[in-house]
């Protein structure tokens, strides 16, 4: 029983260190960023998004910034989004429309018409988002420039989900806020791993110079394997604040949100080799604290308060964490409800990361 006692303060141990890292990344003084405005191009894919892109669209041409233009990437829609971008384009001096209208065999449909946007903008900085997400404040676009200076090639921005009621939705909002402190929280101790391609910034000549995104047949990984790939300490900007977020509308149903993940997870097999072990390290020992946690407790003898103390400081951080940080970014989470949600996130991982891993296929939109 002494073994499994060790091993258990281990597995705590480790989520201890990595609570404390990511508390250190978002106290600790951020890096002065003021960039000299340069020309931004906000591009956006949309299909099927008529009604999106119909509240996005006003938003974003409503920046409070010098120069930029919005793109809106029209691929092979089935409803009114060709007939709407066709008749604000005339109006709007700003908004450029580029059509699909075919995606070669090889290449996945998202890509494919995130390449084509790129390529036609007209500015050296591209800003991403989708047609289902809203600016914070119309100052989106002037914060997340600030990045954009020097040798810079990635900016790296936030984008939670908006508070609704219900379990999904607060589950959705706690993954995506844990999801961000670790990409952003890494990023600002040097080891950029990924980004969300609702709120990410990099440089049209990079990416005419890398030939764009590698993994042209896999659905996902336009944002956060193309960062994994790319982004290094020195080239990556956070930006992090309430006017630099970028909003966006939570899945409705448990399944929407299930198919929504596995496309997301599904992508991470194919990061560096460092990050793999790194997040799966995270991941694992995250999953082991509440497998075991009764067991442990159960067999502990002696051990007893020591793995009590154990989990409650790895809790007691946990919730600072979310409480803090959170506010750092820009969108409060309610920390009251951590608890909970720690433990249905470690049940989540360990039932979705299997199939997340064996799973081949995965659909962005038809």
């Amino acid at each position: 029983m002494f073994g499994f006692s060790i091993a258990f303060l281990i597995i705590v141990g480790l989520q201890i260190l990595f609570l404390v890292a990511l508390l250190v990344a978002f106290y600790r003084k951020p890096r002065r960023l003021e960039a000299t405005p340069t020309g931004v191009s906000v591009i956006v894919c949309a299909h099927d998004e008529e009604h999106n892109l119909r509240e996005l669209v006003p938003l974003l041409l409503q920046q409070d910034y010098p120069d930029f233009e919005v793109i809106v990437v029209e691929d092979r829609s089935n409803d009114g989004t060709f007939d709407y971008l066709r008749e604000m384009v005339p109006v709007h001096a700003r908004l450029k429309m580029v059509r699909v209208e075919s995606t070669p065999a090889h290449i996945h449909g998202k890509k494919f018409a995130l390449t084509l946007g790129i390529r036609a903008a007209r500015y050296e900085w591209v800003l991403l988002t989708d047609a289902d997400c809203r600016p914070a404040s119309t100052q989106w676009v002037r914060e997340m420039s600030r990045g954009m200076a020097g040798d810079t090639q990635f900016v790296l921005g936030y984008s939670p989900y908006q508070v609704e009621p219900g379990l999904l939705n607060a589950f959705v909002r706690f993954e995506s806020l844990i999801t961000a402190l670790q990409y952003l929280g890494f990023a600002q101790l040097g080891k950029p791993y990924m980004g969300v391609g609702r709120n990410l910034a990099y440089r049209k000549s990079f990416f005419i110079d890398k030939k764009g995104f590698k993994h042209l047949d896999i659905t996902g990984g336009d944002d956060d394997l193309y960062v994994n790939e790319h982004a290094r300490k020195d080239t990556t900007a956070v930006i992090i604040g309430s006017q630099s977020l970028m909003w966006s509308r939570a899945k409705k149903t448990w399944r929407d949100w299930f198919t929504q993940k596995l496309r997301h997870l599904s992508v991470g097999r194919f990061y560096q080799r460092q990050d793999r072990f790194l997040l799966g390290s995270v991941t694992i020992s995250w999953i082991l604290t509440w497998l075991l946690a009764v067991p442990a407790l159960l067999l502990s003898g002696p051990w007893l308060w020591w793995l009590i103390d154990a989990l409650l400081l790895r809790w007691v951080l946990l919730i600072w964490l979310t409480h803090d940080a959170s506010r750092k970014l820009g969108a409060p989470f309610e920390s009251w409800k951590t608890p909970f949600l720690d433990i249905l996130y470690a049940i989540y991982y360990l039932v979705l990361g299997p199939v997340a891993a064996r799973s081949k296929k995965v659909r962005w939109k038809n």
